[in-house]
C-alpha cells in the first residue's frame, strides 16, 4: 500500500533513494514511515487430540474456520493479547503454555502480519461462539472444514506431524 501524507505532520511521503516502497520518507519533518507487519495472536486447544476451530462471521473469510485468533493492541502484551481474543471468540478462558509456531502471513496483499501460535489449557468459561465467529467446534485432522488462513493448515499440519492432532 503506498501512502502521501505523513502520519505525523501531514508533509509529503517520498521514496528515499533506495526507491524502497516500505520506508517513505516525509519531506518536512524526515520521519520514516516503516511499514512493519502486525502481529497476530492464536491459542491452539486440545480435546481428545481434536482442535477448537471457530468458524468467521464476515469479511473475505466468511463461513471459512480457523484457529481462534486476532491482533495485538498497540500496549498489550502477545500473551495478554491471545487470552483476550480467545475470550472474546470462544467465551473460554485460557492458560497459555508457552509458544507453539511463528509463521509470516503473506495471504492478504494489502496487510502483511505476523503469527504467533500459542499452545494452552482451558481454564474456565464456557464454549459459546462471539465476537467474529458465529460458530465454534472441536475437528479432527481427517474432517477440517474449510479453513480460512494458509498458515492455519500449516499449523495444523505440524501438529497431526506431531501425532497431536488425530
Amino acid at each position: 500500500m503506498r501512502y502521501s501524507f505523513c502520519p505525523k505532520c501531514g508533509g509529503h511521503l517520498e521514496l528515499n533513494e533506495a526507491k524502497d516502497e516500505t520506508k517513505p520518507y516525509c519531506t518536512a519533518c524526515g520521519f520514516v514511515f516503516y511499514q512493519n507487519p502486525a502481529v497476530g495472536v492464536a491459542a491452539i486447544i486440545m480435546r481428545d487430540k481434536k482442535i477448537l476451530l471457530g468458524r468467521r462471521i464476515g469479511g473475505v473469510y466468511e463461513g471459512k474456520w480457523c484457529i481462534p485468533c486476532g491482533y495485538v493492541e498497540w500496549d498489550e502484551d502477545v500473551y495478554e493479547a491471545a487470552r483476550r481474543e480467545f475470550a472474546e471468540e470462544t467465551g473460554l478462558v485460557i492458560t497459555i503454555r508457552g509458544v507453539y509456531t511463528v509463521h509470516s502471513n503473506f495471504h492478504n496483499p494489502s496487510q502483511h502480519t505476523v503469527g504467533i501460535w500459542f499452545m494452552a489449557d482451558e481454564a474456565d468459561g464456557e464454549l459459546i461462539a462471539g465476537d467474529d465467529l458465529d460458530a465454534v467446534g472441536f475437528f479432527g485432522y481427517d474432517e477440517l472444514p474449510e479453513l480460512a488462513f494458509p498458515t492455519d493448515k500449516l499449523v495444523l499440519q505440524q501438529l497431526k506431524q506431531e501425532n497431536q492432532l488425530c
